[in-house]
C-alpha cells in the first residue's frame, strides 16, 4: 500500500506532521498536494526542509498525473492536502484507489464565513460540501490536531452543517 495515512492540514507540513503523526503511522516519505506551494520554489523549499523525508509537492494536475503510480507504490507516502476540496477531487472525482478510508484534519484556520468544528477547525460551507462528498464515499473524517488530543468525527457531527 503506497498512501499509508491522508490529512488535509492548511499548514501542509509541519512538526505535528512530521514528529506525532509518523510516530503513529510511519511513512517513508510525504506528498503533498497543493497548487501554490508546488508553484512557488520558496514555499516549497521550506515544505521539503520541514519534512525531513523524502517529499513531494505536487500540483493538482501533476499529482492526477502520476497518482496510479504512487498508489502502486511499495513505498508508504503521506498524502496532504492543505483543504478539503482539493482532497475530494483526488478521492471522489478522480476516484484515486486506496484502502484507508479515514482522513485526519488538522488545522483549518477561522476565516470570514467559517464554522467551528473543532480546536482549530474552522471550515467554510464550501468546505462542508467538501466533505460531505468524501463522507458520501465512505471515509471517516477525524477532526484531530495530534494522535492524543481529542477527536471529532463528522459522522457525529454533520447534521448540525447541512
Amino acid at each position: 500500500m503506497a498512501i499509508s495515512f491522508i490529512r488535509i492540514d492548511d499548514r501542509i507540513i509541519h512538526g505535528q506532521v512530521v514528529t506525532r503523526w509518523a510516530m503513529e503511522n510511519p511513512c517513508d516519505g510525504i506528498i503533498a498536494v497543493n497548487d501554490a506551494a508546488a508553484n512557488n520554489p520558496v514555499l516549497k523549499t521550506a515544505l521539503k526542509a520541514a519534512s525531513g523525508k523524502k517529499t513531494l509537492i505536487f500540483t493538482l494536475e501533476q499529482f492526477l498525473n502520476k497518482m496510479d503510480e504512487a498508489v502502486r507504490s511499495e513505498k508508504k507516502y503521506f498524502l496532504i492536502t492543505k483543504d478539503p476540496i482539493t482532497m475530494a477531487k483526488i478521492l471522489v472525482e478522480n476516484n484515486m484507489e486506496n484502502n484507508i478510508k479515514t482522513i485526519n484534519v488538522g488545522p483549518q484556520s477561522a476565516r470570514e464565513g467559517t464554522v467551528n468544528i473543532n480546536n482549530n477547525a474552522d471550515i467554510t460551507k464550501e468546505e462542508i460540501d467538501a466533505y460531505e462528498k468524501m463522507f458520501s464515499k465512505g471515509y471517516e473524517i477525524d477532526f484531530r490536531l495530534v494522535p492524543d488530543a481529542k477527536s471529532v468525527l463528522w459522522s457525529n457531527v454533520r447534521k448540525k452543517f447541512l
